[in-house]
């Protein structure tokens, strides 16, 4: 099998960082029975640590998620290796881009119709939807008019949002129609929807689907405010759920969406509302392995890499799923850069003797400057992992640490 990786993540050799040591494609596929290329960005090119002899082609571009440097870069792998049988990027923001290069060049997996179930989020609800799943009620923006019309029906406050985004990028919640309509001025209105706003707890649900549709794995979490309060500038985290008649009821609901968008041998990043009454909502769902510190914490925790899962089963192989026997919990907080940026960083105060259950902590270190930019997985004011102790302990440390972490920066 001639399989092609398009990479754009580092591999951190700092080891403060711990992002993206588990995408191992070294360990994950057999360069010898396969003959495995890559495709990278400059930071990609840092995260391939495979041997040079061992690699069937590298090819590396400015940018890997523009669609005439990945279709030429892939053209030039066709050309020196031949027939591509596998073309898997991991990342949020090159899914689309990777299935028009197949659809250009007639390589197996899903193009753009398929990739469209999740990554466009009017797409996949309109699937739900029909199937008699409950989603938010929604639109797509087709023009002023429209969103103002479905504004007057539905009320306020609203959500107006990217159909292609990530990390809450672009995401705004209106509060009344001035607001609405100065919104909507800004706005390519055909990359957008809008949607109502729902008062309910939001959960994520992070496994993955068989080749058969099966889900195998699921671990499900409750956030910790959210993410659209993060790209506010507010804190983030969450916490694994224990057993209970809810979580019961989230894992059903989630092999239910999983079915009816007929997701197949892929990681997977589900979000869900349980509103007050505890009636379950989705959200939306990445086929991807959720970002952040969610891998790393489901990997200790459960000792399950999701992109060893993924990847292997691309290839073809299976990872047995480990036996769990008890029913530990774990969370992760991510507390984000100031408002003000740039600024050089004063003081970052460890917590780890005050918490026991604080497995890693990363923190910048005084003089370092911190700029705009970066997802959850960038150097913010702080990122802590916890393990090793219940859902209401590992809540009770992330509230502690949003109360008491002591960080101060300049202004530049």
């Amino acid at each position: 099998m001639h399989i092609v990786i398009v990479n754009r993540w580092p591999r951190f050799h700092d080891e403060r960082r711990w992002d993206n040591e588990l995408t191992r494609y070294e360990a994950f596929f057999d360069h010898q029975q396969h003959r495995i290329s890559y495709v990278v960005d400059a930071p990609g090119a840092q995260g391939v640590l495979t041997p040079a002899q061992q690699i069937a082609h590298q090819v590396q571009v400015e940018d890997v998620n523009q669609y005439e440097q990945l279709l030429g870069a892939v053209q030039e792998v066709i050309a020196r290796v031949g027939p591509v049988d596998q073309l898997i990027a991991l990342s949020e923001f090159t899914l689309e881009i990777a299935a028009r290069v197949r659809q250009a060049l007639n390589i197996p997996g899903d193009g753009p119709d398929e990739v469209a179930v999740y990554r466009d989020k009017a797409r996949m609800k309109e699937i739900l939807q029909a199937q008699g799943l409950p989603v938010p009620a929604f639109a797509r923006c087709q023009s002023v008019e429209q969103a103002l019309h479905f504004a007057s029906e539905i009320g306020f406050p609203l959500i107006v949002k990217p159909v292609d985004g990530a990390a809450s990028m672009g995401v705004e919640k209106v509060e009344n129609e001035a607001d609405l309509r100065r919104l909507l001025a800004t706005l390519d209105l055909s990359r957008y929807e809008i949607e109502a706003f729902m008062h309910g707890q939001t959960y994520h649900i992070d496994g993955f689907a068989d080749v058969d549709g099966s889900v195998p794995f699921q671990v499900v979490s409750r956030y910790i405010n959210s993410c659209l309060d993060f790209a506010k500038a507010q804190p983030l985290g969450s916490v694994i759920v224990q057993a209970s008649p809810l979580r019961k009821r989230i894992e059903a609901f989630s092999q239910q969406i999983l079915r009816a968008l007929n997701l197949r041998c892929t990681a997977f990043h589900l979000e869900i509302f349980v509103e007050p009454d505890e009636s379950l909502v989705f959200l939306e769902i990445g086929a991807r392995v959720g970002g952040s510190e969610v891998p790393h914490l489901i990997n200790k925790v459960f000792g399950v890499n999701l992109y060893e899962h993924w990847l292997r089963r691309l290839a073809g192989d299976q990872v047995p799923v480990p036996v769990i026997d008890d029913d530990p919990s774990g969370g992760w907080l991510v507390i984000p850069k100031p408002a003000q940026l740039p600024c050089r960083v004063v003081k970052a105060q460890s917590l780890r003797e005050a918490l026991p259950n604080l497995w890693r902590e990363l923190l910048p270190q005084p003089g370092e400057i911190l700029e705009a930019g970066g997802s959850y997985d960038a150097l913010h004011s702080g990122r802590f992992i916890f393990v090793g102790g219940s859902e209401v302990a590992t809540e009770h440390d992330i509230r502690h640490t949003t109360q008491t972490y002591q960080f101060q920066a300049e202004a530049l």
